[in-house]
């Protein structure tokens, strides 16, 4: 079991839902779909049709020249790429 409070995000692969956290990953067997419906809304953000963020680990939101934002989070190097669907949850940041 991991806390929900280290789970940094979730992105679907596959048949799995990758669970990372700043020191570890972990696969679980669940549909993106079931789990967003027992996670908090405020809590954690869907920022792509296959990612999901806890909206606290957010590190920095940056937009490219054309447009398109990804962030980084606190405690992992990945560089997560934010759908226009979502973009919405940065427009006050």
């Amino acid at each position: 079991m991991v806390a929900i409070t280290d789970v940094l995000y979730f992105e679907a692969a596959d048949k799995y839902i990758r669970v990372l956290t700043a020191s570890a990953q972990y696969l679980i067997r669940t549909p993106l779909k079931d789990l967003l419906a027992r996670l908090s809304s405020n809590a954690f953000w869907q920022i792509h049709r296959g990612t999901v963020v806890r909206a606290t680990a957010i590190h920095t939101v940056l937009r490219d020249e054309q447009g398109k934002l990804s962030l980084t989070l606190h405690g992992s190097p990945d560089k997560l790429a934010v759908s226009r669907l979502y973009s919405h949850l940065f427009k006050a940041m």
